[in-house]
């Protein structure tokens, strides 16, 4: 009798340990395959493919009140997929006459707005620029509004490929209900 509640025991410990192997190796099979299958970033962020890579541009910035004389600066654009293809990773830098810019931009997808969010973070201003875009025709086009010195300040970016390996950007701004006014024409090339 001893021995038989042994072998009882010892056959339930065996068939409860053989069903926590299965379960485990499937639970492991599914977690390989959701990695092995993980969703594709969205259509809208494949659309922007064109811009990874790097690229040497210059900064174009007409006669204003800025900058009463103009000015060109030039640069170097990186821009790269982040986690999971779901945004991208862009850097920038450029010196010349006008000054020295440096800054972080990440471009991604918002489904509940159904449109791009983009977050530009620079050495000459604290925290980050938020715009939303959508493209209008070719061009891909970010706006944003903001209070700067007790008034409301529009920015719009244009940007299109106009080219392959070739881009045009332009930056513009209103105060109030202004016209707008051409701010700077960024000009790249891909290396």
């Amino acid at each position: 009798m001893k021995n038989r509640k042994i072998v009882v025991a010892a056959s339930a410990l065996s068939l409860t340990f053989a069903i926590c192997v299965h379960a485990w190796s499937s639970r492991q099979e599914k977690s390989e395959s959701k990695a092995a299958a993980a969703p594709k970033p969205a259509a809208e962020m494949q659309r922007l493919n064109f811009y990874l890579g790097e690229w040497d541009y210059t900064e174009t910035y007409p006669k204003s009140a800025f900058y009463p004389g103009g000015g060109k600066n030039s640069g170097l654009y990186t821009s790269k997929l982040g986690p999971g293809g779901n945004s991208l990773i862009n850097g920038f830098h450029s010196k010349g006459p006008v000054g020295d810019f440096e800054g972080l931009l990440l471009i991604t997808w918002d489904p509940k707005e159904n449109a791009y969010k983009s977050y530009v973070f620079g050495n000459s201003f604290p925290g980050a620029i938020i715009e939303t875009g959508q493209f209008e025709g070719d061009a891909l086009v970010f706006r944003t509004e903001m209070s700067a010195g007790g008034s409301t300040v529009k920015l719009k970016n244009v940007t299109r490929l106009v080219s392959p390996g070739k881009l045009v950007s332009e930056q513009y701004f209103a105060v109030k209900d202004a016209p707008e006014t051409l701010f700077v024409t960024v000009d790249a090339t891909k290396r």
